[in-house]
């Protein structure tokens, strides 16, 4: 056994999105080394507890299960042997265990009882960094949603302005999103069970070694790990994997959803959102470009495809599946990075995001007030009827482009419309319907 650190160790370098970030550390080989040993000593302190083991043992494997007493270079060049780490671990272990209690490492369990809990276990402990960024992305957006509860910008649907809405309302959409994340990973973090069957999910072995009570032993098991407790043995049933696959894609596309309107409002002929700290260019001096958004539409992309070959290894076949189990390891290890290091840049995102009213406010004009027309519409008719009220706003919006003037300037000069208050029909901060009870509705859930 070796602690060298080999010279190739993943940084990052190829990926801004989670390099170097918590979910990075939580999710690397030495995490994934140190969950696999902490299911292994879990498992000889449960059966200590239900007297299917000495005392001693449990401290025995419990004290040698060191990260750093274990070669992770070396594990990976054995396991392509077995198809998996734990096999050559449970050998070192075991030495390291020494000749009294080495026996009772591993004892009555399958490899994939400790890979299936050590991947719960990472996943516990990198979504806990998860709910922590996400909640300083809520709260950011929550500020957002409220200091800008009456600030009026252009809605736009299919690319094109619509009618007028808020920037309250629009934060307020996104922290419904991110709440809606959190609310899922949340559920899905406290359900993350143990896994523990043995060879073919009998749990033979462990009543050979002296267990009577299956349900105790599962027991004690999940708690001394810290994760839930199954209802039967898992190694077929992925059901814990297609849940945090599901909750995991599910936020990226949440935060997807907030970098994807930052993207859009950001643009320069836009401009009414900048990032806080912005990423420069290594050839235009001139530039502020929205990284962080840039790194969570990356994240959202590239989550669906990782989600669905999680999805896909729900066909395992028999009571041990060959190459289904395999399948998810990568993937898993992937969505936990992206979504992790995705919700780390959100709350940098959401806590610098600028907005800029002014830049709202003159886009409101853009289409020489035909922005409010819909109202016009609603308004005019019973003035004029409906079909005269929609002729004449045809026309005059065809005017107006053509002879760029103002949709309220045209309707000035109809004398059908001399007792009508085109000011107040014509104020796009006049026409935003409920945006404002919407926004304080959606900020009353916590």
């Amino acid at each position: 056994m070796t602690s060298a650190t080999p010279p190739y160790t993943d940084t990052g370098l190829l990926a801004p999105g989670w390099g170097l970030s918590g979910a990075a550390s939580e999710t690397s080989d030495h995490a994934y080394l140190r969950a696999l040993l902490d299911a292994e000593a879990a498992l000889t302190r449960a059966q200590a507890v239900l007297g299917l083991a000495p005392a001693g043992a449990a401290t025995a494997v419990t004290e040698a299960a060191v990260p750093e007493r274990f070669g992770i270079r070396d594990l990976a060049a054995r396991a392509r042997d077995g198809g998996n780490p734990v096999i050559p671990l449970v050998a070192d272990l075991t030495r390291a265990v020494g000749e009294e209690y080495g026996p009772y490492v591993h004892r009555g369990a399958t490899s994939q009882d400790i890979m299936d809990t050590a991947t719960m276990l990472v996943a516990a402990r990198t979504i806990g960094l998860v709910l922590a960024d996400l909640g300083r992305t809520e709260r950011a957006l929550a500020g957002l949603a409220a200091g800008h509860r009456e600030t009026v910008m252009p809605g736009r649907t299919l690319t094109q302005h619509a009618v007028p809405t808020t920037f309250g309302l629009k934060a307020a959409g996104w922290r419904s999103l991110v709440l809606d994340a959190l609310d899922r990973l949340i559920g899905v973090r406290d359900s993350l069970p143990a896994q523990l069957g043995g060879a073919a999910g009998t749990l033979a072995a462990f009543q050979a070694y002296g267990a009577t009570d299956p349900t105790a032993l599962i027991a004690a098991y999940a708690r001394e790990v810290r994760l839930a407790e199954p209802e039967l043995p898992w190694h077929t049933l992925r059901t814990p994997i297609a849940d945090l696959a599901g909750c995991l894609a599910f936020a990226a596309g949440a935060l997807g959803k907030l970098a994807v309107d930052v993207l859009t409002l950001s643009r320069t002929e836009i401009g009414e959102v900048s990032e806080g700290g912005g990423g420069g260019s290594s050839a235009m001096p001139h530039k502020a470009n929205p990284v962080r958004a840039t790194l969570l539409l990356a994240a959202a992309r590239r989550a669906p495809q990782l989600a669905a070959t999680l999805y896909g290894s729900l066909t395992a076949e028999d009571e041990r599946p060959a190459g289904a189990w395999h399948a998810e390891w990568e993937p898993l290890r992937d969505l936990l990075r992206l979504v992790g290091g995705a919700a780390a840049h959100a709350a940098e995102l959401a806590e610098g995001l600028r907005v800029h009213p002014e830049a709202m406010r003159r886009n409101l004009g853009l289409t020489q007030g035909l922005i409010v027309s819909e109202r016009l519409s609603a308004a005019l008719s019973p003035v004029l009827g409906r079909a005269r009220a929609r002729e004449l706003l045809t026309e005059l919006a065809r005017r107006a482009h053509t002879e760029d003037r103002s949709l309220r300037e045209l309707l000035a000069e109809q004398g059908e419309l001399k007792d009508v208050d085109l000011d107040d029909l014509c104020a796009p901060a006049h026409y935003t319907g409920f945006a404002g009870t919407l926004t304080d509705r959606a900020l009353e859930r916590r």
